[in-house]
């Protein structure tokens, strides 16, 4: 559904998340050079782990003597940087006491970084010599700022998944929210010195956040709003694609490898959510790792509709993206995650048990991810 939920965008970590949980909002868009106008692919997180933990001091897990002692981590960490030619990603950590939300809206602060709805300004820096003398911060060196308008277009709702009896009972071990599967950004980024204009036309961005006690695995995730139908030539400018999903956990027991998600095509939304189960949604899916590009492959159905999806993104262009679970672990260690993938759609409607083919979409500027955990 095409359905915004600003609640779902709240921080969550209360109760027995508090000591075991994580709760992170993520955005991805595209800039420009003002120099040279070459384009650059940017993520940018605010991410909060076990806030309940310590409060003046940031515990990195993978620290070898935190590790010694299975010491769980808990910090507030601005997570930031850029994928294709040059893929980075840069940690800074901060304490709990330089963290704080609001109970009713989204107004996020950690350190000198805001988060809102409409607008986000921060920075985040690590030096060559500290990130080579601190494997515990997970991330790559560069300097990267940012100040931001933010305008979220298009949402994705998962349904119960995320509802609040089941944020109150913990149901699921990840939760997600995608807030705005189509976000137009507008302002700039400073990467190593570079100035690079966000034009929301041309941002092709994307809003969403998770919450819960630990990840899933496999885990899936694949995302654009750059869509131009290939039968009409046009440029699908009210239109986003939306998958994310693996092994989901209810009340700790995994269920069959799902996904979830939908496609809004031009004012109306295909939906293969799994938990709308009167809609007989299905989805499989299929991740390949080549030697120079990865592949994703789709089939979603349910009653009234049919899609088909192949993704593919060069390696070269991609991070594998670091992140510590609540319980200290670092069991992704082959997690892909790329935001320059590129491929095509199908879609089809059924009719008296025929496909009529509506449209074939190419898309680009495709955020994508795929791992699974260490064996």
């Amino acid at each position: 559904m095409n359905k915004s939920d600003l609640r779902r965008n709240l921080y969550m970590l209360k109760g027995p998340l508090a000591t075991q949980g994580y709760d992170w909002w993520w955005h991805n868009f595209t800039g420009y050079s003002r120099k040279t106008g070459e384009e650059k692919t940017f993520f940018i997180e605010y991410y909060v782990c076990n806030p309940a933990l310590s409060r003046n001091t940031p515990i990195l897990g993978q620290l070898p003597r935190n590790r010694a002692v299975n010491r769980r981590p808990s910090y507030a960490l601005i997570k930031a940087g850029v994928w294709g030619t040059g893929a980075k990603q840069i940690h800074n950590f901060y304490p709990i006491s330089e963290f704080t939300s609001s109970e009713t809206f989204l107004n996020i602060r950690i350190g000198n970084c805001l988060l809102t709805e409409t607008r986000m300004d921060g920075k985040c820096k690590v030096t060559e010599e500290e990130a080579k003398a601190h494997p515990e911060y997970m991330c790559d060196a560069g300097t990267m700022e940012w100040d931001l308008s933010i305008n979220k277009k298009i949402s994705y709702h998962v349904g119960y998944g995320a509802s609040r009896i089941s944020r109150e009972l913990n149901a699921f071990e990840m939760f997600w929210h995608a807030e705005g599967i189509k976000t137009e950004y507008s302002g700039e980024v400073i990467l190593d010195g570079e100035i690079y204009d966000v034009i929301p036309e041309r941002s092709f961005g994307y809003a969403d956040k998770n919450w819960g006690q630990d990840f899933t695995s496999p885990w899936l995730w694949i995302s654009s709003c750059d869509l131009k139908s290939r039968i009409s030539g046009r440029t699908l400018t009210n239109s986003a694609v939306e998958f994310g999903g693996g092994r989901p956990k209810v009340f700790g027991i995994p269920m069959e490898r799902k996904l979830l998600g939908g496609f809004y095509y031009e004012g109306k939304m295909y939906d293969y959510n799994f938990s709308r189960f009167w809609t007989g949604a299905k989805t499989v899916y299929k991740f390949e790792e080549g030697e120079s590009i990865n592949t994703w492959r789709v089939k979603a159905v349910n009653k009234d509709s049919e899609l088909e999806l192949v993704l593919k993104c060069p390696k070269e262009e991609m991070l594998l993206i670091n992140y510590e679970a609540p319980n200290g672990k670092k069991l992704h260690n082959q997690l892909w995650n790329g935001g320059t993938g590129y491929g095509r759609i199908k879609l089809y409607e059924k009719y008296n048990g025929r496909r009529i083919l509506i449209d074939e979409i190419e898309m680009k500027h495709t955020g994508c991810e795929y791992g699974e955990y260490d064996k």
